[in-house]
């Protein structure tokens, strides 16, 4: 199947970059799944309870609001987040088809730039802050970009290798 075949001068380093970067975007696409689920049976109520907890906002404490307005609000905002969360997930396998079968510079720095500034401000706004449960599923997501990364940097800089195409 040429459709799985990577680029002929691919690495280890680079496979393995690639398909973490496959497995990043798919946790994204389903925090995106979960939440057209959530939007659908239980806005916004469904959407908080799936998102907060967080040492700061915990789903004890948390209040939903009562008027219609700002549920409204909520649930547009919310479903917002949640279907750019999944938009991200379908860049980050976009991107690693594309370094799987170019070996791109520009791929590599799309997945580094793009993708690290959604994954580095969620993790800075939502996580540290408090907002967002630091679970398995929450911090995996940066961490599992990191290492995406870094082998993709170590497979275009090992030596002896094709020259990466841009």
């Amino acid at each position: 199947m040429t459709l799985l075949k990577p680029h002929s001068s691919l690495g280890t380093a680079g496979k393995i970059g690639v398909w973490l970067l496959v497995y990043w975007g798919v946790l994204h696409i389903w925090v995106g799944a979960e939440g057209v689920h959530q939007y659908l049976r239980d806005a916004p109520r469904g959407l908080w309870q799936m998102l907060i907890g967080g040492s700061v906002v915990t789903r004890d404490a948390f209040q939903n609001a009562s008027d219609a307005v700002t549920l409204f609000a909520h649930s547009q905002l919310l479903i917002n987040f949640c279907l750019d969360v999944g938009g991200y997930g379908v860049l980050g396998v976009l991107l690693a088809a594309w370094y799987w079968h170019t070996r791109s510079v520009m791929a590599f720095v799309l997945a580094l730039v793009v993708i690290g500034i959604g994954d580095l401000s969620f993790m800075f706004a939502m996580l540290v802050s408090g907002v967002i449960e630091p679970n398995l599923p929450t911090v995996s997501g940066p961490i599992v970009w990191f290492f995406a990364c870094g082998f993709m940097l170590a497979d275009l800089r090992r030596p002896n290798s094709d020259k990466p195409l841009v």
